[in-house]
């Protein structure tokens, strides 16, 4: 009885995983109004970078106060607040991929939320190491099963398992 119910088990864990990957990826860009212009496509891993040495996603600049919007749909799994990210929003979305933003203004969303691809979920600001900076979103994708092909020499390289482009995702889409 035991064998059968983890053997169950063990199926409905495979299927849930697989349906998370099928997921279609409604992506957007998360700034109302925002542009392919009002961030610069080579930020991605570009170093130095300060406390984290390259950068792992991209910024995208916007007044203060504009709206942040969810880039997928998905589930709000954190809404915070973290060192150099200041208040932060991070999205379980489809494919298995958390869609993090930072340096926010405020939030309008909590954790557990359900989101649609382009609903207001908070306001740009300069929290965190953005303090007295332009206000702008950092915006990045990490995907929770690694990419093992990514992995280079370049400075830490083994990280690009988990950190996808979002300039090239978001171009792909527009």
């Amino acid at each position: 009885m035991a064998v059968k119910i983890i053997k169950y088990l063990s199926e409905l864990i495979i299927l849930f995983l697989i349906v998370g990957y099928m997921l279609p990826e409604p992506l957007v860009i998360p700034v109302k109004g925002g542009k392919d212009t009002d961030w610069n496509h080579k930020t991605f891993w570009y170093e130095p970078w300060g406390k984290s040495v390259v950068h792992k996603g991209i910024d995208i600049f916007a007044r203060k106060g504009t709206e942040l919007l969810s880039a997928t749909n998905g589930i709000v799994i954190y809404k915070g607040t973290l060192g150099i990210g200041g208040n932060v929003i991070a999205v379980l979305g489809p494919k298995w991929r958390i869609h993090y933003f930072a340096h926010l203004e405020s939030s309008s969303v909590e954790t557990g939320d359900f989101v649609s691809s382009s609903q207001s979920i908070g306001k740009i600001g300069n929290s965190g190491n953005a303090k007295g900076k332009p206000s702008h979103v950092h915006y990045s994708i990490i995907t929770i099963f690694p990419y093992l092909w990514r992995w280079d020499n370049s400075t830490q390289g083994w990280k690009k398992i988990f950190f996808l482009n979002p300039s090239n995702k978001l171009l792909s889409k527009i």
